[in-house]
């Protein structure tokens, strides 16, 4: 949490850590080498919904945080085009010892680490990139004491210590300086074969637990059952009975569509066929994503060693994250869901000549 916890907090200061994990000495750098760990500086405030440029954008938000719709809506505002600032994407790549085994993807989903000047310090919001962090730090460590993953393990999340904010119903939420669109862009890769997507989910009153609690698996729109593997991931490292986040249908369409989502941790399925868990950080009663002070360590914890071993698992072949047959089935009786990947009949009055 230290790397992030500053109003300097940058991409190249997470990437130092990250590489100096896995290579501590001299010693350890052949294998450092193999760590691939790259830094994208994105500049906010010129993008549409579409991530495409617009210099009219009026309404650049894609509320993130920790609850709330699919960008900003009626009398709801995100920042203006010169507050919106920049963020630095971090994408890490863990190789693993088998080119054949399946590879996970890691992603920290987040507005921002901090909200300055409202508020100082880590913001609630900053869940995502928290865990992410952690889980590339653990694993290059496990890297380096012997223990290789078979699989590919990539990891990404983006740093920002002076996101912007949204007002919302029941707490303000976390705006991001780029698109949702822009950062699925940069972040979900065709080399995952299973995503965990990580979000602080608090700002809700869905979901009213401390903890963490993971979401149905979602796959081309179909939101299909919670998968018993990570199930039992996440008893074995909590010691507890599995929490899960419901799902709406709202929640795995794209922002942008006016429709309520509960937060962004659904938005990379939108971009990827592949199947999709979320990861939220969860709370009793519902905390603003701007809010510092709300960040649970043993939460953060306990959500970090279920990504670990679902890793460990899902890269030496003993977790699914779906049913292949049950998923075929559903495709079959009833066709595809794909449609709800993209903004609908928003995507069709966009069409040249539609109008």
């Amino acid at each position: 949490m230290d790397l992030l916890d500053s109003a300097d907090a940058d991409g190249a200061t997470v990437a130092n850590a990250i590489a100096a994990e896995a290579a501590p000495d001299a010693d350890d750098a052949a294998d450092a080498a193999e760590i691939e760990v790259d830094v994208t500086t994105i500049e906010g405030g010129n993008e549409s919904e579409t991530g495409e440029e617009n210099e009219d954008e009026d309404e650049n938000g894609d509320g993130s945080g920790n609850g709330g719709a699919g960008g900003p809506t009626g009398d709801e505002t995100g920042s203006t085009d010169d507050e919106r600032g920049t963020t630095d994407v971090i994408s890490v790549r863990l190789p693993g010892t088998d080119p054949h085994a399946p590879r996970l993807g890691i992603l920290g989903r987040l507005g921002g680490v901090g909200a300055r000047p409202e508020s100082l310090g880590l913001v609630s919001d900053a869940d995502g990139a928290i865990v992410a962090v952690a889980a590339a730090l653990h694993l290059a460590a496990l890297r380096r004491k012997g223990d290789r993953l078979p699989g590919d393990v990539r990891i990404a999340t983006h740093v920002c210590p002076d996101a912007p904010t949204i007002p919302h119903d029941p707490v303000p939420f976390m705006d991001a300086p780029v698109s949702v669109h822009t950062l699925n862009e940069h972040q979900v890769d065709e080399e995952m074969d299973a995503i965990l997507s990580v979000d602080a989910t608090k700002g809700n009153r869905r979901h009213c637990e401390r903890g963490f609690a993971i979401t149905p698996t979602v796959k081309a729109g179909w939101i299909l059952q919670p998968s018993p593997d990570l199930l039992d991931v996440q008893e074995r490292v909590t010691g507890e009975p599995p929490s899960t986040l419901a799902l709406s249908m709202g929640d795995v369409t794209p922002y942008g569509n006016d429709v309520e989502h509960v937060n962004s941790i659904m938005q990379p399925a939108t971009a990827t066929d592949v199947p999709v868990v979320g990861v939220a950080t969860t709370s009793t009663s519902a905390i603003p994503g701007p809010a510092s002070g709300a960040n649970y360590v043993a939460d953060l914890a306990a959500a970090t060693t279920f990504v670990v071993e679902t890793a460990k698992d899902f890269t030496r072949g003993r977790a699914s994250f779906y049913d292949t047959e049950e998923y075929d089935r559903l495709v079959e009786l009833y066709g595809s869901m794909e449609r709800l990947q993209t903004t609908g009949d928003l995507d069709d009055a966009l069409e040249p000549g539609s109008g």
